[in-house]
């Protein structure tokens, strides 16, 4: 009896319109194959090479085995044959068990034995794939039975059909499959959980917009990468209204919580409900207490049973002295902790700590930080000590909001409430909120400032509230009176005291917030004298009060014109900040001010590096987080004219912005961010973040208020705005009057591009007040310019290609074109030329367009160019190309005249 009539009304879809509708659905199932490019092509090649039989997809649960493999089968087009099999529960033995819809329509003839139903099934494939190229996939929950797997073996051997098998592991399919992996005739593929530039991958592919980093990051460390719980937390998020799309950019408003979470909640009940009570109770006692040390976990549970808990990939144990323990995957402690009872949580504190809070003072930031949220989870009282501690952790680690919530929770009676309104106001300047900060140190009544008998807490006290004061117009001017005050107040404990006698550190203290003031005011030039001196260590052993000094030190070197020296002292105190550590802060200041000396430096390139990824050990090399570290990185882009490279950090950091605004960071993203469009030309956006920026208020230091203003001014000279010309001039000769040469320097030079002899005579005098490879590019582009010397200006652009100024380069570039081919020197213009050329891949938007024939060459007189310098013929060229041998000619007369060449053998190195 033939076979082929047994496909027909069996009660089936049509296969065709059954694969056409697998096919409109594999975009919302295959959402995370764009993470999986070269696992997809291994499997392609499986599939299509002629000795192969197919590939095999291990993987842990949720990484996105059964997506992948339904990606590769959609990738081989509609004239491919797809069968789905799937084998019963684990330990099921039952015969042809993920066989049986297709035992079900063979006729009874083919019923009598294994042979003849063999024969019977993979003829029935074959007619059903009517002479398409078939491929069976098969996704194994548990072992197969035997005599499916040898029809499964025929089949394959045969060649009616390729497979792509989906198992947990290589153990878990057949034993026949393990001989064809050995003989390279199946190819394992093995996945494993998305790495966190995959996890971006997946999240751009299902949200269709760009993704902050800080969403990028908070989602990869809360499911450790799984394909699987990703898209569940994307998708409880957006629910719960904390995954907003904020000028086209995807980011959080808030902190992750996953209560109420249906999908994450079900995933970890199903493996909850599979642990013992032992392992449950570990797992309870660590989403609360979130690390706990291996030998004191050990002694209260048993140490089998944590043993078997890292075996199976449940905890994660660190190699830190302490040993810490903590959950691997973050999301099942975040889910866990939902479930549990206030007195539940209490309970397990309580069997934690032994009935005895821990001492703050020998505990780290994060071990603060993890501390105080259990108890406050528990609705437990912090100790005032340990309330304060957490505040102070919760400020240092940029935390504003719980670092509010640990302050209140101090009372006036308390010792500590003083030092906790001083974290209160620094958390309130965190938020961008100066008025509430000085409101919250105006609280403290004179009476209590008076009764003060810390000599040093009541300095922190007077320079927290300079701090504030230097933000808000109306009270900075009252600053030195406030310090005045202070001075004279401790004058008579100061005198004759030494360091670390209190009177005198107190002093220091008042004198580093003068510092600082003045640091803020800009008066950097006049403060250098002072700031040399409380920086040596041979007369100040007070290490706080010098390597802050020092700091500020640094800064004002690379603003007033001594760069090299500004980056001697940042190498210097890099070397220094690791022997102290311990002062609150140093290293998070430390690197904001290292990276405004290396972009005043124009050593942008470093800028990157220094916000390269921290390592476990250091916990936030940046003191403003995400937000901040792609603004960081968007501003240095922005700088070194690669608009196009900026715009995704700097939108994403604007969008994060606008939700959680951070000092003045809000208007420095809108300014770079306008600067960006600027220079790959996009008017309508430039315009839309300038109008931006005039729409936000708020007052910072000089140093940040000058970055912001001459972003804003050069977006606005790009816009060909003669108004911001001027106004950048003008800002450059206050600066140039006031020492600030270094700023002074960068904002002629910005200035310039279309300037007249008195400026470039302006900015050569300005150069000569500075150091370093930018100040001479400055000097060589004024000097090139003003006596229209091509060899000079080539020169110049040579130096800021090694700085990597691509903006600058090309600018020295273009006016080495014109001015060469004034004076009739073909081979600076050839060279001038061939360099524009190559900066068009990055410089989208020319600063300056030559004015003497075309500035560069089209993508099409590039390539025949490249050709003709090979020295292949018109007519092979033509050939190559499609083209017309008349269309090359008229090419070559174009490229010849744009390089100002006569010859082939001139073309060699120039394109």
């Amino acid at each position: 009896m033939s076979i082929e009539p047994l496909s027909w009304g069996r009660g089936s879809t049509p296969h065709d319109v059954g694969l056409r509708a697998h096919a409109s659905e594999a975009p919302e199932q295959q959402w995370s194959a764009p993470a999986r490019s070269a696992n997809l092509e291994a499997i392609h090649t499986a599939l299509t090479s002629e000795n192969s039989l197919g590939a095999v997809i291990t993987g842990s649960r949720g990484v996105g085995k059964s997506s992948l493999a339904r990606a590769a089968v959609a990738d081989l087009g509609p004239d491919v044959w797809s069968l789905q099999l799937r084998n019963g529960p684990a330990g099921s033995t039952t015969p042809y068990g993920c066989l049986s819809f297709l035992l079900a329509r063979l006729p009874q003839a083919y019923m009598g034995s294994p042979t003849a139903i063999l024969r019977g099934i993979t003829s029935l494939i074959r007619s059903d794939a009517a002479g398409r190229p078939c491929i069976i996939t098969l996704d194994t929950a548990g072992s197969i039975d035997d005599m499916s797997a040898g029809v499964l073996l025929n089949v394959l051997l045969t060649g009616t059909a390729k497979i792509i098998a989906v198992a947990p592991g290589i153990s878990d399919l057949p034993a026949d499959f393990h001989w064809l992996l050995t003989d390279h005739r199946l190819t394992e593929v093995r996945l494993s959980n998305l790495n966190e530039l995959q996890t971006r991958q997946v999240l751009l592919s299902l949200l269709g917009h760009r993704v902050s980093a800080s969403l990028v990051n908070t989602y990869h460390r809360m499911v450790g990468g799984n394909p699987l719980l990703l898209k569940a937390l994307v998708t409880e998020q957006q629910l719960s209204g904390n995954l907003v799309l904020s000028d086209s950019v995807w980011t959080l408003r808030d902190k992750v919580v996953l209560d109420g979470a249906a999908s994450l909640d079900d995933i970890v009940r199903s493996r909850w409900s599979r642990e013992t009570p032992e392992t449950r109770e570990v797992i309870e006692m660590l989403s609360c207490a979130r690390r706990v040390e291996l030998s004191r976990l050990t002694s209260i549970y048993s140490a089998d049973v944590v043993a078997d808990m890292e075996d199976g990939g449940l905890l994660g144990i660190d190699d830190s002295d302490h040993r810490w323990v903590s959950l691997r995957e973050k999301y099942i402690g975040d889910v866990v902790r939902t479930w549990l009872s206030i007195a539940r949580r209490r309970e397990l504190r309580s069997v934690l700590l032994g009935g005895q809070e821990p001492d703050p003072v020998g505990m780290t930031v994060e071990e603060l930080m993890a501390f105080a949220a259990w108890t406050h989870e528990c609705e437990a009282e912090l100790s005032p000590a340990f309330a304060l501690a957490a505040a102070e952790a919760a400020v240092q680690l940029f935390d504003p909001k719980f670092a509010l919530t640990y302050a209140d929770m101090l009372k006036r009676t308390d010792p500590q409430w003083v030092p906790a309104q001083r974290q209160k106001a620094a958390a309130y300047l965190q938020l961008d909120m100066p008025v509430q900060a000085l409101s919250a140190l105006d609280e403290i009544t004179r009476p209590e400032i008076d009764a003060l008998d810390d000599a040093e807490e009541y300095a922190h006290l007077v320079a927290a509230k300079a701090r504030v004061m230097m933000r808000l117009p109306n009270q900075a001017g009252k600053v030195p009176a406030l310090l005045a005050e202070a001075r004279e107040r401790l004058a008579s404990a100061g005198r004759g005291a030494s360091w670390p006698e209190p009177g005198a550190a107190a002093l220091n203290r008042v004198a580093l917030a003068e510092f600082e003031y003045r640091a803020f005011a800009g008066d950097y030039a006049a403060l250098i004298p002072a700031l040399e001196s409380a920086a040596d260590p041979a007369s100040n052993p007070d290490t706080e009060y010098r390597m802050n000094a020092a700091i500020i030190l640094m800064t004002a070197l690379a603003l007033t014109g001594r760069e090299m020296d500004a980056l001697s002292l940042m190498r210097q105190l890099g070397g220094q900040i690791s022997d102290a550590s311990h002062v609150v802060g140093l290293r998070e200041r430390y690197n904001r001010e290292a990276y405004l000396v290396l972009l005043m430096a124009g050593q942008w390139r470093r800028c990157i590096d220094l916000l390269g990824t921290h390592n476990a050990e250091e916990p936030s090399r940046l003191p403003f987080g995400s937000a901040a570290a792609e603004l960081a990185a968007g501003i240095a882009y922005v700088y070194s004219g690669r608009g196009a490279a900026a715009l995704d950090p700097l939108m994403s950091a604007a969008a994060q912005l606008e939700l959680q605004p951070v000092q003045t960071a809000l208007r420095f993203a809108y300014s770079a961010t306008a600067l960006a469009h600027a220079q790959i030309g996009n008017v309508v956006q430039a315009r839309k973040y300038l109008a931006k920026l005039q729409r936000v208020s708020g007052t910072s230091g000089f140093a940040t208020d000058s970055l912001i203003d001459f972003c804003a001014l050069v977006a606005g000279r790009w816009l060909n705005d003669p108004d911001a010309v001027s106004k950048l001039k003008q800002s450059a000769r206050r600066n140039m009057d006031a020492g600030r040469y270094t700023i002074a320097g960068v904002e002629l030079l910005a200035a310039t591009v279309n300037g007249s002899d008195a400026d470039f005579r302006l900015l050569e005098e300005i150069a000569d007040h500075r150091q370093g490879p930018l100040a001479e590019v400055s000097r060589l582009i004024a000097l090139g310019s003003r006596t229209r010397d091509a060899k000079v200006l080539l020169a110049g652009g040579e130096l800021a290609a090694t700085l990597e100024l691509d903006a600058v380069e090309a600018r020295c570039m273009a006016l080495a074109v014109d001015f060469a081919r004034q004076d009739g020197d073909s081979m600076s213009a050839r060279t001038a030329q061939a360099r524009l050329d190559i900066l068009a891949a990055t410089v989208t938007n020319l600063p300056i367009v030559p004015s003497s024939g075309s500035p560069l060459l089209t993508s099409r007189e590039r390539q025949i160019a490249r050709l003709a310098g090979r020295g292949a013929s018109n007519r092979d060229i033509a050939l190559e190309m499609g083209v017309s041998v008349r269309t090359v000619e008229g090419h070559l007369y174009q490229v010849f005249t744009k390089l100002g060449v006569t010859s082939r053998g001139d073309l060699t190195g120039l394109v």
